[in-house]
């Protein structure tokens, strides 16, 4: 019987457009495809695991019998964003798409937030974030101005010197802009931006957070934690749940860290769900179109995921997923609407099972109830029954 269940999510790692994807601007994109013609690009594990074999990816060969079973998992959302797809992994559907801001933020937000923080606010479009550093840093320094700007998703993002506004003290900015930011405006996130640097020099600092819209429904953290099951984050999960339902948190600081992290609590005992959120495909290569940067990160990270399943115990169960795309080798810097994979490993799962082409990301929450033998009130199905080995 499966006792510990492991999610890890690829932040942005998509496998090609979903059939709506011309909606979203998104026609063509293929994450996995883009970054499958680098040179840097090598995943065996994943080529093992059945990576090569979902229905619809065409970036390399499959091999004759996948180590796992295996799915393509289409997203019911309204949206391609790291908080709604987190979100229906945990069972909740986001039917009505989150706020986005093309033009800016409307007057009466800017006003609010700069009476509630007591600073001025520049920028205030949307922007690449190193982009808005080199732009309006030096400024920002001299005036104390903090730099607001958004993107395609619904996000509200604060940039500062840590020298001008400690991080604790930006985080309590961004606390403003949560409470300001409900209703027709409840945006996913908040997210601080602190950096640090001398002019045109900048870097962005690890001390980034997210304030994330409470879910509005009940989520599979919620249903585990309350059948007195462990439930364990890694990376920014805690953030992206605003910690609802969630036992224990383990802050990261990159992909590698958030991998050992993750490793290191192969030795500890629980018995519930470790979720894992590794972003640095996302925030690293995706949004900035370095191709190479992200194949290598995914080589870094299939050589961690190696070391991750020698090392499982006969009751855990593993599923590699993703939560959108962000294709590098498209012309856009944001989030693509994409399908994305679902390898499930483990001494209890079947091997080379073709689980298809499934209808929302949430039949992952349905499938860990299923292996904790819960009742599932959540929407989704549970796959689990078809890959038992």
């Amino acid at each position: 019987m499966i006792q510990r269940f492991f999610i890890i999510v690829a932040d942005s790692f998509g496998i090609g457009e979903m059939p709506d994807a011309a909606l979203f601007g998104d026609a063509g994109s293929n994450t996995l495809l883009s970054v499958s013609k680098s040179a840097r690009f090598h995943v065996p594990v994943m080529r093992r695991l059945g990576l090569f074999n979902i229905d619809g990816v065409t970036a390399a060969r499959g091999v004759p019998v996948p180590e796992s079973a295996f799915a393509r998992l289409s997203e019911l959302s309204k949206g391609k964003d790291t908080t709604v797809g987190h979100w229906e992994m945990a069972g909740l559907i986001s039917e009505k798409p989150l706020p986005v801001y093309p033009h800016g933020f409307p007057p009466e937000i800017i006003s609010a937030f700069e009476e509630a923080t007591g600073r001025k606010t520049l920028c205030n479009r949307p922007y690449s974030g190193t982009d808005a550093l080199r732009d309006f840093g030096l400024e920002h320094v001299r005036t104390g101005a903090l730099i607001v700007y958004t993107s395609a998703d619904s996000v509200f993002q604060i940039a500062a010197h840590e020298s001008v506004v400690p991080p604790e003290l930006l985080y309590d900015y961004c606390r403003a802009a949560r409470r300001i930011m409900t209703g027709e405006h409840g945006v996913g996130r908040i997210i601080a931006r602190p950096f640090t640097g001398e002019y045109p020099n900048y870097q962005r600092t690890p001390n980034r957070h997210d304030f994330s819209l409470d879910p509005p429904g009940t989520t599979l953290l919620d249903v585990l934690s309350s059948k007195g099951l462990d439930t364990l984050a890694v990376g920014k999960i805690f953030d992206i749940f605003a910690g609802r339902g969630i036992g224990s948190s383990v802050r990261t600081t990159g992909n590698n860290d958030g991998m050992r992290k993750t490793i290191a609590l192969l030795s500890e005992s629980f018995r519930g769900l470790c979720f894992v959120n590794l972003v640095d495909f996302d925030m690293m290569y995706g949004h900035r179109n370095d191709v190479d940067g992200y194949a290598a990160a995914l080589s870094d990270f299939d050589l961690q995921l190696g070391e991750f399943i020698s090392l499982m115990q006969p009751e855990d169960a593993l599923i590699v997923t993703a939560d959108h795309g962000c294709d590098p080798g498209s012309e856009s810097t944001d989030h693509s609407r994409e399908y994305v994979p679902m390898l499930l490993y483990g001494r209890h799962i079947k091997p080379g099972v073709n689980l298809g082409t499934r209808s929302g990301f949430c039949d992952i929450s349905a499938s860990v109830l299923d292996a904790f033998g819960l009742e599932n009130p959540l929407p989704g199905a549970s796959f689990l029954g078809e890959a038992r080995a």
